[in-house]
């Protein structure tokens, strides 16, 4: 089956798109994304792959994780969360383990998005919130978001507590990629409860970084959003 998918990934890489992902995924010297690689495979395909090799041994997933290529590990952590969704408490439990051993090699945001609220935010919803804060200290950028974005799960479930504490301590984090982040969850906590995301707002988005004040309040009425911007509230 690993012979298998290795050509099928071969198949499906096309030059031109690896160059164009490359470039989108900053893999410049000095990016966020540096040395990264690229096969040029577009999501559908990779989507297609895990449902047709759902019966991939857990330890053929590590091996997909510990590619140089962006696109393999991006389908190791789909498979993780469709084995995670499909699976029993015991699935979930082992699945979430893998899935935080390995936070070294996800490690780029399109990773994190697509797989953190999915495994490690619908695991800790009704456990210890504890790993997220230590998560949300960490030196790796991409532990950081992983602690942001896994909170999707539990703002979903109506849960915004966490999140918000979680936003509290990245609130002066220097990376983009967290601004965005931490914009973007309260983005979706004010979807829910616009009160409390402007609760949060307060006496902090004078301070904010402007990116995760312009994420945070992109669905608000465009005088209320310019006033925030302006500084006029």
């Amino acid at each position: 089956m690993w012979e298998k998918l290795q050509d099928e990934l071969k198949g499906a890489s096309k030059a031109t798109d690896a160059a164009i992902l490359g470039r989108f995924f900053k893999t410049g010297a000095g990016e966020y994304g540096e040395g990264d690689q690229f096969r040029g495979i577009k999501m559908p395909v990779i989507r297609r792959i895990v449902r047709a090799y759902r019966a991939l041994p857990e330890d053929q997933i590590e091996w997909l994780l510990a590619s140089a290529y962006h696109e393999d590990r991006m389908l190791g952590v789909l498979m993780w969360v469709d084995r995670f969704e499909r699976g029993d408490e015991e699935t979930k439990q082992r699945i979430y383990g893998r899935y935080i051993d390995s936070t070294a090699r996800i490690n780029n945001w399109d990773l994190i998005d697509l797989s953190a609220p999915h495994i490690v935010g619908a695991y800790l919803r009704n456990r210890d919130h504890g790993p997220l804060f230590e998560w949300a200290r960490s030196a790796s950028l991409w532990e950081r978001r992983i602690a942001m974005l896994a909170c999707f799960a539990l703002i979903r479930g109506g849960e915004f507590a966490t999140a918000l504490a979680i936003a509290e301590v990245l609130l002066e984090d220097k990376h983009d990629l967290i601004h965005k982040a931490v914009g973007w969850m309260l983005r979706e906590i004010g979807k829910r409860d616009l009160a409390v995301m402007e609760g949060f707002l307060g006496t902090r988005y004078k301070k904010m970084p402007r990116t995760m004040l312009r994420y945070a309040i992109e669905k608000l009425e465009e005088p209320q959003r310019q006033a925030y911007l302006k500084g006029s509230i």
